[in-house]
């Protein structure tokens, strides 16, 4: 019978499920004591990830969080982006292409996430940007070392990179090494030499710290794969993710300009950099050049 609210619930009463009206009952068999048991915030050190957001603004300012927690979760997605990367290339290195290939559509997922986050900055305005600057003094993204390992690790070298942690041994030494390594690609590259594709020599041993150019050779190599799918479907379709994971970066790159230039438009970045200018220009560079010069050929 009804209590004569207006809704027509019984407050307190049976659903008829076994729990209250508008209520779940926890089941008996769900973990409470966790006095000596291991809990969710305990494995994933909560304690330590949610202090770690400190804003700065003096008086606070509300979107910094915004700004700080945007920044920090893109960190951590870059650090698993490294981890996936990395064993993709030594996937490659040992021949074992199908669980590298699995690596890399992972790669992508994380690669989309990092872009739709852009969304969120977005909604940022000139204004309220203005309020926090400031207080990031000489911060800038330009300073993410995990973007530049991301960076060299897919072959975009750069050793001036390297110079800017000078003032962290620990990080300018993690760059140094991959640079100074194979790039993902350079592995993948080795990979189909040791399956009797005609890949240059000079690909195989030339200087790692430099960035990767087009090789014509190698794009005779590509052409032949393209031209017959269905006897190379490993390496064709190495080549299709590889190109997905630079189609998906330069979203990142686009996206990444589209919300600087909506937030500050043409300032100079806090990091010194032309800002939007700067970034633009990072359009135009190509991990896998001949993976996108193939397709020309393609058909004719």
């Amino acid at each position: 019978m009804a209590d004569g609210r207006a809704d027509g619930r019984s407050d307190g009463r049976s659903d008829g499920t076994g729990g209250t009206a508008n209520q779940r009952e926890i089941e008996a068999g769900i973990q409470r004591d966790f006095s000596q048991s291991l809990s969710y915030g305990d494995y994933l050190r909560l304690d330590v990830l949610l202090s770690a957001q400190q804003p700065l603004s003096d008086p606070p300012q509300h979107d910094e969080l915004l700004f700080i927690v945007q920044h920090q979760t893109s960190e951590l997605w870059l650090k698993l982006l490294l981890h996936e990367l990395r064993s993709a290339r030594a996937l490659l290195r040992t021949d074992d292409l199908s669980p590298a290939l699995k690596r890399m559509a992972r790669v992508k997922h994380i690669q989309h996430t990092l872009t739709d986050q852009w969304s969120v900055l977005a909604t940022l305005t000139p204004s309220e940007y203005a309020e926090i600057r400031p207080f990031l003094a000489t911060s800038s993204g330009f300073q993410s070392a995990q973007y530049r390992e991301v960076e060299f690790l897919l072959g975009n070298k750069n050793a001036e990179m390297v110079k800017v942690f000078a003032h962290d041994d620990t990080t300018r030494a993690a760059l140094d090494e991959l640079l100074h390594e194979p790039s993902l690609y350079d592995e993948f590259l080795a990979y189909l030499s040791r399956q009797g594709y005609a890949v240059p020599q000079r690909l195989l041993e030339r200087d790692w710290t430099l960035p990767h150019t087009a090789d014509e050779e190698l794009i005779d190599v590509f052409a032949s794969v393209y031209a017959a799918p269905a006897e190379h479907w490993g390496v064709y379709e190495t080549c299709e993710e590889l190109v997905d994971i630079e189609d998906s970066f330069q979203q990142w790159r686009f996206r990444h300009l589209q919300v600087v230039q909506r937030v500050i438009g043409h300032k100079i970045g806090t990091g010194g950099s032309s800002g939007v200018d700067f970034l633009r220009r990072a359009l135009s560079l190509t991990f896998f050049p001949e993976l996108y010069e193939v397709r020309t050929r393609i058909g004719q």
